[in-house]
């Protein structure tokens, strides 16, 4: 009889690791990325009281209680943080800690410290592939992701513009209404900014000649002659027949900048995918939209984590690139591995080796931007669990005041 002490101690101390695991996930419902804990009892041998049949056993209680994590997909919330990201399906963040060893995680509440390194809450450094020369290579080994905080976008030459212009059809040559002009602005190799000047003069009907000049003050030598010059004919409906649509580009060439900007060599389109650019009708002449493809210099502004993992700048010129990429990593038996706190998984050797690719690809999950995956803690389910582990204690201690009763009794009948 006295083996059932030990029995109902063994439901004692079962349900109270039982309790304390569910305590442990009610004490993480709101942690980002956690992922719930689940109970696991197993009996123990049994002893043999008579002969060899199965009837005769008699169980010796249960074992201690496991724990076992329960890799389910949590919801995923968007946030308004530039550096959150969610894991949707599959995969693990690989992040670093202080002593070079790599961990894994489904947090993904990021920051960036002054330095531009991408790092976890609580320190950790964030591993994946950082941009080289605007390419990335996710074949690559990982690293730590920098943010190159003082970066500059270089600036980007004009080499195309466009102009939408109406030139009045009722005007006259070297009279009324026959001349007009427009600004257009280019970008040179260096950054700097020159405003070119589109002159229309009416020479006959439906012919208008063109002049772009820049100013003398953008040249080392002021040059006495246009950019370009040229003439720009048109049919009796008012739409641009030569230059044809065929040659429709017009090439300009800026020599000898006075900022030491490399020449400039640009083509003027004059037709687009709807047609003629620049028109004659009988309305006042005018210019509603211009383009150019250039940029100036342009320094970071901004940086987030866009869908993919991807780490995209965004330029004070209005430019944007992809400076880093966030690796995942997939982990056929997530389960082997330890929690070791601060939302981190440590891999043991049972653990197989992680296959670490970029989001969504070759099984990985996708990485949501400015997203976070909540616990997957059901706080209907814990409170069940709760109920029933407290129950089953109470259960195991009234088997154990039966017991000292039944003992009480015997030791009565021998006095």
């Amino acid at each position: 009889m006295f083996t059932v002490f030990n029995t109902a101690l063994s439901g004692l101390s079962a349900n109270s690791t039982a309790i304390d695991i569910v305590g442990n996930n009610l004490a993480n419902l709101n942690t980002t990325g956690y992922k719930a804990d689940t109970v696991e009892f197993q009996d123990l041998m049994c002893q043999q009281l008579a002969g060899a049949s199965a009837t005769g056993q008699v169980g010796l209680g249960v074992g201690s209680a496991d724990s076992v994590k329960q890799f389910t997909q949590g919801s995923i919330t968007q946030t308004t943080g530039s550096f959150d990201a969610a894991i949707q399906g599959s995969g693990f963040f690989v992040v670093k800690d202080s002593n070079q060893q790599l961990l894994y995680t489904r947090a993904g509440n990021f920051t960036l410290d002054p330095t531009g390194h991408l790092q976890t809450a609580t320190g950790q450094s964030v591993e994946g592939w950082n941009s080289v020369g605007g390419v990335l290579n996710s074949n690559a080994a990982v690293s730590d992701i920098v943010v190159p905080l003082n970066g500059v976008t270089p600036a980007r030459v004009t080499t195309t513009m466009t102009a939408t212009v109406n030139l009045n059809a009722s005007g006259t040559a070297a009279g009324t209404n026959g001349t007009y002009s427009a600004p257009i602005q280019v970008v040179d190799a260096q950054g700097g900014s020159h405003t070119l000047t589109m002159t229309f003069t009416k020479t006959a009907a439906n012919q208008w000649d063109y002049d772009i000049s820049i100013p003398d003050a953008d040249l080392t030598t002021p040059s006495a002659t246009p950019l370009a010059h040229g003439t720009l004919t048109f049919d009796g409906t008012g739409q641009l027949t030569d230059p044809p649509i065929a040659t429709g580009t017009i090439p300009v060439t800026i020599a000898g900048l006075a900022d030491g900007a490399a020449d400039m060599s640009i083509n003027w389109q004059l037709y687009n995918s709807s047609g003629a650019l620049v028109t004659q009708f009988a309305q006042s002449s005018g210019i509603s939209a211009t383009s150019q493809n250039g940029s100036p210099a342009g320094q970071i502004t901004k940086v987030g984590i866009s869908n993919g993992g991807l780490l995209v700048a965004t330029y004070s010129n209005g430019q944007s690139a992809t400076v880093g990429q966030i690796a995942l990593a997939s982990i056929e038996n997530p389960g082997s591995m330890l929690a070791v706190g601060e939302n981190n998984l440590r891999p043991t050797a049972a653990t197989s080796a992680p296959a670490i690719g970029a989001a969504n690809s070759s099984g990985l999950g996708q990485i949501a931007g400015q997203s976070l995956e909540s616990s997957t803690v059901d706080i209907a389910t814990e409170f069940t669990s709760l109920i029933t582990f407290q129950r089953s204690y109470q259960a195991n201690s009234r088997v154990i005041t039966t017991a000292d009763q039944m003992t009480q009794d015997l030791i009565g009948l021998i006095r």
